[in-house]
């Protein structure tokens, strides 16, 4: 059996178009609206990702398409009108670009989307080249991972480790990702811990602890 993914290199997507920094305006519409993608890296030399360009940094120009910009200037940030007037990608990408390398965690991965309100992260070695790119789309795929496989890791990764005598006395059943743990165990102190390492397991939706004392009711 496979284990779940763990890694941005486990669901990140390879194949990535990318722009240099004189790619012009209408060029960069075209790209994204051939590949279907909110955001396109800017690159330089042999496939540095320098910044990134996105849709947010195209809508200025049709957002002061009909406007006087003195008008704007103390209502808008400058940044704004700049990329308003914008022609190629140098001028229009935000940089440096908000990057994560192909070993880091779905949840590292997860975390800089979230922080830096970004919808697709390049992937980069250690000399900052691209190596793919990693969506929400993407870390949202772990969610597709069949039942009975996160059961299966949930009885070898964290009930034989915390209960491993027996573990027949603790039954794990997994139900569109929602996870239901039911038993006897000797020592309830360890119900938390069950808890958080079942929830870390990827593709779980939600825990039901359902454990009790050795002694306790049924």
């Amino acid at each position: 059996m496979e284990d779940s993914a763990r890694t941005v290199s486990d669901v990140m997507t390879n194949t990535v178009v990318g722009v240099g920094r004189k790619a012009a305006f209408k060029e960069i519409v075209e790209l994204m609206q051939q590949w279907k993608v909110s955001a396109l890296p800017v690159l330089e030399g042999e496939g540095r990702v320098v910044g990134v360009v996105s849709e947010a940094d195209l809508l200025p120009k049709e957002e002061f398409r009909d406007s006087d910009p003195d008008r704007y200037t103390q209502l808008r940030r400058l940044r704004d009108m700049a990329k308003a007037g914008a022609l190629t990608a140098d001028e229009l990408m935000s940089a440096p670009a908000v990057t994560v390398h192909a070993d880091a965690t779905l949840a590292q991965a997860a975390r800089a989307m979230a922080h830096r309100r970004v919808k697709r992260l390049p992937v980069v070695d250690a000399q900052g080249m691209l190596e793919g790119v990693v969506s929400r789309s993407d870390l949202l795929k772990v969610f597709l991972r069949p039942d009975d496989e996160i059961a299966e890791e949930i009885r070898r990764e964290v009930v034989s480790v915390l209960f491993p005598k027996p573990v027949s006395s603790i039954q794990v059943t997994v139900s569109d990702g929602v996870v239901i743990l039911t038993g006897r165990i000797r020592d309830t102190q360890l119900v938390p811990t069950a808890a958080r390492l079942t929830r870390a397991v990827e593709g779980v939706v939600d825990v039901d602890v359902q454990l009790s004392g050795a002694h306790g009711p049924a």
